[in-house]
């Protein structure tokens, strides 16, 4: 294997992926692609179902966990991330979910030169095929990236979107359009049954090009720097015990780890806050304060019901049905193994004067034992999951040690500002309408938890604590902002302040959280990242003759 290289990814996840198909694009460029994990080979990414499967996985999950606190009644929380060909890619619910004009206008506002709704949106369209309905100002048709309609009709999803209705949220044929606001069936990272990853989308086509080499398995330890300039990693082929190894990066070393990962390799190379770097014996490179803050993450209360009247997945998936559905699955038939942790998605606002969109809520025609993700219950159910948008509480990543493989600390604080646990209540509230309209009454048969009985903010509120849980949307923790930001990692370039020759192309650049699930957000970093490492001229921002339509 050659050991030097034009560039030097670190992690072959979601953003990863992209830039290694693009680098490598014109043939004038040699890219080394580092995965911490092994190829995505295991049959439970592929089928849609799997991700039940992937959650728990060592193998091909990071199996992090955030720390425990008041707000979360002292409990750790999974907080999943993929170690594998794709990252979390290959792992996910395979929601396709862009979020709002409004976060991306946040960004340039906050002084991100070409981070504006207008700026990120071809890179939005160049990612996607779409095939299904859709404004084509909006969305592209022939990328990489398939993205379909769900087509797996189930008569309580169609109960809850004429209930949904009923409460003045209308349906929306396309959230990723020119408005999110509204309920509608999911739209998907999945193609003929199998889900369509970044590796199977943008890594497959290119891996084998000469002027590109991929490396699993390849745990990077640290990155090397010599006057505050990157000029390479090491890692160790296997993880802990293996040997090390070192590749140079000839232009420049793009850390593409994740919300998790990229911070604590900046930490492990000396590049952080001075006096936790210190503690830990690490020799201080650069004084970098932001490095592992700004942490945030969507929480989510969850609400089940028992069904009546109607089969759900819970039956589906037992005993000879089971068989039934997987024999349905391999000869293309409709099967719930085909399906996604949700069906449905709803956006509408905690406030209905300011109708500031910013709650979010899914349904699925399934129900799970309490406190178990993934886990279905031993009766009929449905499950009701409702969140805010935009939470104001930050956490961090840390090291805990100086030790490349012990798992960092991540402690999100969840709840811990007042207004999140406002909106929370506000969610909760509507979820809970949502499960008691003249749609659903002919299936309802008693909520299963909270319970009936939990009516008051505080009782609410006392439920979040201790059934609410990750939605596996962290982001920000290396967060873009201007010079006149202190505890911004990299600038609107995506370069590493104060370091020459790396970046950080993921979405722990996220300054502010997506009204969104975060992959297809990641997606559109790696696109535009991709393009500034390049210098290639931006595209021309995308603005309708009737701005009110972006």
């Amino acid at each position: 294997m050659s050991t030097e290289f034009d560039y030097v990814v670190v992690g072959a996840g979601s953003a990863g992926c992209i830039l290694a198909n693009r680098l490598t694009e014109s043939g004038k460029n040699t890219v080394c692609l580092l995965e911490a994990g092994p190829p995505d080979w295991n049959p439970f990414i592929h089928i849609p179902a799997g991700f039940i499967k992937t959650l728990y996985n060592p193998k091909i999950n990071w199996m992090y966990e955030a720390e425990p606190t008041y707000w979360t009644a002292n409990r750790t929380i999974d907080v999943p991330r993929g170690k594998t060909l794709g990252g979390s890619s290959s792992i996910n619910g395979h929601i396709y979910n862009r979020g709002q004009r409004l976060d991306y206008d946040t960004w340039a506002q906050r002084g991100n030169r070409g981070w504006g709704y207008a700026d990120i949106l071809p890179y939005f369209k160049k990612c996607e095929q779409r095939i299904g309905i859709g404004d084509d100002m909006f969305r592209g048709r022939d990328g990489s990236l398939q993205v379909t309609d769900l087509n797996y009709k189930h008569p309580l999803c169609e109960a809850f979107m004429d209930g949904a209705e009923e409460l003045g949220i209308p349906r929306n044929p396309d959230y990723n359009g020119a408005l999110q606001e509204g309920i509608s069936y999911v739209q998907r990272t999945t193609y003929r049954r199998r889900r369509v990853s970044t590796a199977r989308a943008f890594l497959n086509p290119v891996k084998k090009k000469s002027n590109l080499k991929v490396v699993t398995n390849a745990f990077v330890t640290r990155i090397l720097l010599d006057n505050k300039t990157a000029h390479g990693v090491e890692f160790s082929k296997g993880g802990r015990g293996g040997k090390l190894s070192k590749v140079s990066a000839k232009k420049e070393v793009i850390l593409s780890g994740g919300t998790i990962n990229s911070p604590q390799l900046l930490q492990l190379s000396g590049i952080g806050e001075p006096e936790l770097l210190r503690s830990l014996g690490i020799k201080i490179v650069h004084e970098l304060t932001g490095v592992g803050e700004n942490l945030r993450d969507h929480y989510a209360p969850r609400f089940c019901a028992r069904v009546k009247g109607v089969e759900t997945i819970n039956e589906q998936s037992k005993g000879i049905k089971l068989f039934g559905e997987i024999a349905k699955y391999f000869i293309g038939g409709k099967s719930i193994l085909n399906l996604s942790p949700s069906m449905v998605y709803g956006f509408w606002h905690s406030d209905p004067v300011a109708k500031n969109n910013d709650i979010q809520f899914v349904f699925a025609p399934a129900s799970y034992k309490l406190g178990k993700h993934g886990l279905l219950a031993d009766h009929p159910g449905f499950t009701v999951a409702a969140w805010q948008h935009r939470p104001d509480s930050k956490g961090w990543v840390r090291l805990r040690s100086a030790d490349p493989f012990e798992k960092p600390i991540i402690q999100p604080n969840y709840l811990v500002e007042e207004s999140d646990r406002a909106v929370t209540i506000k969610a909760m509230k509507l979820a809970r309408s949502l499960m008691h309209t003249k749609s659903m009454l002919p299936y309802f048969d008693g909520e299963e938890y909270p319970g009936s009985e939990i009516e008051s903010d505080d009782e609410l509120l006392d439920a979040a604590r201790h059934w609410g849980s990750t939605t596996y949307h962290v982001m920000g923790t290396c967060r873009m902002g201007p010079d006149s930001d202190r505890m911004a990692v990299v600038d609107d370039n995506l370069r590493v302040k104060g370091i020459a020759n790396l970046r950080v192309i993921d979405a722990s650049i996220m300054p502010t959280m997506l009204s969104a699930n975060l992959n297809a957000g990641a997606m559109m970093i790696g696109e535009k990242g991709a393009d500034l490492v390049l210098g290639n001229p931006a595209p021309e921002p995308i603005i309708a003759a009737d701005d009110s339509k972006l």
